[in-house]
């Protein structure tokens, strides 16, 4: 197993320790005096060791710390140098700095009862305030260290816990940002597709009517029903781009369609689906005197029998279609029935999203929607929840 390389930094300060304690050694500056050990070079073995130590004081700080224990031990039984004592209290410090999680929680007490034992010791052996001093000045270069590094080290995890809460809250942003960008295009897709998909239908079945047939009548007929068609597609298109140039942050257009405007919805239909045999009738066993219905439950409902129209205009056989709109036990029903089989003449060609809209108008209150073919009849289903908790949702 290769060891990593000494940090850049960690290098310069073993340098410049190891040059300051041979300047202190040089002019025989030591630290106390008549040891074991009182040859003059005894002093630089301590040094040299430390200052190894000290090169490796980030990259393998454990190691680091048991190696300049035992110098900073073996500079006792010299004359000692000051430059050994500085840098193992550097050590100490990024022994908790940049060591394990565990071993910068125990440091920090190791060192304490180390304080603490010397300090009792030397005042049971020499019973005078001198041993109190030899116990402050080994708290100041084994725990005040530790307790420094222990500080340093919380502060440095709290910016960095900091710094990850910002950057997931600026994640969880810039997805919010993102899926409410998601939904208001889907949402302007949907009212887009409703409200000018069934006036380019009826457009488009009428006007390859007047092409294919030679008859004046017919022709007049179909170029009436396209130029009502036109009108109101360019009048709800121009709705359409006044809401979004708005910046009043209204969920929904001003003029927001309600059931009672369903009568009109059927004459449109009426005339749009004439040449194609198509009758329309609308049973609204809604009670008179009911509570209001919130806006947005009022737009998917009219929403979903005008797409439900349009869809009849455009495929639907010749027949009666029936609207059906009731309200009981908190729920707003819609159901359309149309006919369905060969149909003779011109239609418009389909793409499946409507059916998707109407869906996820129904989904996004709450309800529940349903679209299938019951023998010779095509049936929509809604059921929409009709407290004022569909209202916000």
């Amino acid at each position: 197993m290769t060891l990593p390389r000494p940090h850049r930094t960690d290098l310069f300060i073993a340098a410049v320790g190891l040059v300051g304690g041979l300047v202190l050694w040089s002019f025989g500056l030591y630290v106390t005096g008549d040891h074991v050990f009182g040859q003059r070079w005894a002093t630089l073995i301590p040094l040299a060791v430390m200052s190894g130590a000290e090169a490796v004081r980030r990259t393998v700080p454990r190691a680091a710390l048991v190696v300049g224990t035992l110098a900073i031990v073996a500079d006792q039984f010299t004359n000692g140098n000051l430059a050994t004592v500085l840098m193992f209290t550097d050590v100490v410090y990024a022994a908790v700095v940049y060591g394990p999680a565990a071993s910068a929680r125990r440091i920090p007490y190791t060192t304490g009862l180390i304080t603490v034992a010397v300090t009792a010791a030397f005042l049971i052996w020499w019973q005078n305030a001198f041993g109190l001093l030899i116990g402050v000045l080994t708290g100041m270069i084994c725990f005040l260290p530790a307790i420094t590094g222990a500080i340093v080290r919380n502060h440095r995890e709290a910016a960095d816990a900091a710094r990850l809460r910002a950057e997931q809250t600026a994640l969880l942003a810039e997805m919010d940002r993102a899926q409410a960008v998601v939904a208001e295009r889907a949402r302007m897709a949907r009212e887009l597709h409703d409200m000018v998909a069934n006036h380019l239908s009826a457009i488009a079945i009428h006007s390859t009517a007047a092409l294919s047939l030679d008859e004046p009548a017919t022709t007049r007929q179909a170029l009436t029903v396209i130029r009502e068609n036109s009108v109101a597609g360019l009048a709800e298109m121009r709705r359409l781009i006044g809401l979004l140039r708005d910046s009043s942050g209204d969920a929904e257009p001003g003029a927001v369609p309600s059931l009672d405007a369903l009568d009109g919805l059927l004459a449109r239909a009426r005339t749009n689906g004439s040449s194609g045999g198509l009758e329309f009738v609308l049973e609204d066993t809604r009670p008179a005197d009911g509570a209001a219905l919130p806006a947005p439950v009022e737009l998917a409902a009219y929403r979903i029998v005008q797409e439900s129209l349009t869809n009849a205009v455009k495929h639907a056989s010749p027949g009666t279609v029936t609207v059906r709109v009731g309200r009981g036990d908190g729920v707003l029903t819609v159901a359309v029935d149309s006919p369905c089989g060969k149909r003779p003449g011109p239609s418009a060609p389909g793409t499946g999203s409507g059916l998707v809209g109407m869906r996820e108008r129904a989904e996004l209150l709450g309800g529940e929607f349903r679209a299938a073919a019951a023998g010779a009849v095509w049936q929509v289903r809604a059921v929409l929840p009709a407290d004022e908790k569909a209202g916000n949702a």
